[in-house]
């Protein structure tokens, strides 16, 4: 990196060039508009002779075309956006809109020459003692305009640029098509930057939008994982050879908004099904009017006891009652184990097999199971909602993911996102999917990803099969994970100790999950 323009060394013929050259060096190293202009503004000064200066942009918003200045505060030596003096495209048009749709390099002496009300508010705002004024056009790479530099004497204008020789006005005119191309590129560079991000965001919102279940989820997965990242780079012990620099926290950003991109070809049936017996419906209402069809079975058969021994009326009825509140207690059970949960016991399996057994009449007469096999197996799901074949289904997200995401050209600056992204199922033990990858085999990003992963899904309020987690719950699965050798130890530890789950929380859980305050007790 060279040293900061502009010095006072005078100009000759020749060192001309070389600084020239250097000038040029700088402008190209600079990342970020406000910086490059500022480095082209100093510049313009200095060889200028001028006592100040500022910058218009052109932008096609804000919320109307125009002219955006960026100038020094007092007391400030970087470029900021002053709003305030915004010129809008459609009002008189004042010297900075001339030289922009002129395209033409201005000079204009005050002495000799009156302002119009708009530019003498400008100018009384950025060089009240200003004599004279230059302003050049700032062309892209395509020779259109996009920008004024605009400089300012407290004294007569001078009538060419001595530092710059005989031949000061293309010199220098050659300085400002340079910078106009460095400028562009910039800008060029942050717009594909900005519609990257607008499109993972929007990628990342249609995958959330499949399923009500899982809504959010990939917007909230990028918030606890940068949180975690941020303490991994500050954390002085595990990882102090861990940081993330511009370029890989953008890469750790775009993993994190893509690292379900997979579930788009995962089939809305599966990814939707919030109940066990869901498919385009949840059967458990076929199931109940079996259940209603054999109560009406008991009650004809309460009335026609009746009709054949009245003296038997009562026990006939409390027989009725007792089949119907076997009925009632039995038709509750399965509509409370439909909903799925983190567990269910082998006793209530062999329930519904029970209830199973039992016969209905259709409605051609016909004698039939009350529950089909298909609707026993699902019913049985030990935990959750969904088959092997369906969790199947799931996982194959992952690998959907690592195919999209590898068949993309990234940048070497995004080169590990596949990676990041792909990993967030994966076990410290190897026992995760898509590829079975071990602790040693992962970047700290991707594991700490499973950790955000997890937690999120916890906590989702949105999962109708399951009451949103309480961070004691939460807390104590991560905890058996990592005793499991599920997540990477260090980085759980590193997670309760800086608190990013109470932080999180505050931010995006229900007052009512917020059961904890200490977390030292799941360390």
């Amino acid at each position: 990196m060279n040293s900061s323009l502009p010095d006072t060394t005078p100009v000759t013929d020749e060192n001309l060039m070389p600084r020239l050259l250097r000038v040029a060096q700088h402008l190209s190293e600079q990342r970020d508009v406000p910086r490059l202009l500022q480095v082209l503004l100093d510049e313009a000064l200095y060889l200028c002779e001028a006592d100040t200066g500022w910058v218009w942009l052109y932008a096609d918003g804000k919320p109307e075309p125009g002219l955006s200045c960026l100038c020094r505060r007092s007391g400030d030596a970087f470029l900021h956006e002053e709003a305030s003096l915004f010129c809008p495209m459609a009002r008189k048009r004042g010297l900075p809109e001339q030289c922009y749709e002129d395209g033409k390099p201005l000079a204009v002496d005050l002495s000799e020459n009156g302002l119009s009300e708009e530019d003498r508010h400008l100018l009384d705002a950025l060089a009240p003692d200003a004599g004279g004024l230059r302003l050049w056009p700032l062309r892209n790479h395509e020779g259109v305009v996009i920008g004024v530099l605009q400089l300012a004497y407290n004294r007569a204008l001078p009538a060419r640029l001595h530092r710059l020789g005989k031949h000061s006005d293309l010199i220098f005119q050659s300085l400002l098509t340079y910078a106009g191309i460095a400028l562009s590129n910039l800008s060029q560079v942050q717009e594909l930057k900005e519609l990257l991000d607008a499109f993972i965001k929007v990628l990342a919102q249609a995958i959330d939008a499949k399923s009500p279940h899982t809504s959010a989820h990939c917007q909230r997965v990028p918030v606890i994982t940068e949180m975690l990242a941020q303490a991994a780079c500050e954390d002085d012990s595990d990882f102090a050879d861990f940081s993330l620099d511009e370029d890989g926290w953008y890469e750790l950003h775009v993993a994190a908004w893509l690292h379900d991109c997979g579930k788009l070809a995962t089939p809305d049936s599966v990814l939707d099904k919030s109940t066990k017996l869901h498919t385009l419906h949840d059967r458990i209402d076929e199931v109940a009017s079996r259940f209603a069809a054999l109560r009406a079975e008991i009650q004809f058969r309460y009335e026609k006891a009746c009709l054949l021994d009245p003296a038997d009326e009562p026990a006939s009825r409390e027989r009725m009652e007792a089949e119907i509140g076997q009925l009632k207690e039995e038709l509750a059970f399965l509509e409370r184990i439909n909903r799925g949960g983190e567990a269910m016991a082998e006793v209530d399996q062999q329930r519904v097999r029970d209830i199973a057994a039992r016969r209905w009449t259709d409605a051609w007469g016909q004698k039939k199971p009350l529950l089909t096999d298909d609707e026993v197996y699902n019913l049985c799901i030990p935990r959750g909602t969904l088959t092997p074949e369906e969790r199947q289904i799931i996982n194959g997200h992952m690998d959907v993911t690592l195919d999209m995401l590898g068949s993309l050209p990234f940048p070497p600056k995004l080169r590990q996102v596949p990676e990041y992204a792909g990993g967030h199922h994966e076990k410290m033990d190897g026992t995760g999917f898509p590829l079975g990858l071990t602790r040693d085999q992962m970047s700290i990003p991707a594991r700490i990803m499973a950790i955000a992963d997890v937690f999120e899904a916890l906590t989702a309020k949105e999962r109708p099969y399951k009451t949103p987690l309480k961070l004691s719950e939460a807390l104590g699965i991560l905890q058996r994970m990592r005793d499991n050798d599920h997540l990477d130890p260090d980085l759980y530890r590193l997670f309760i100790r800086s608190r990013v789950w109470r932080q999180y929380a505050e931010k995006h859980l229900d007052p009512v999950q917020l059961d904890v305050e200490d977390g030292s007790a799941f360390l």
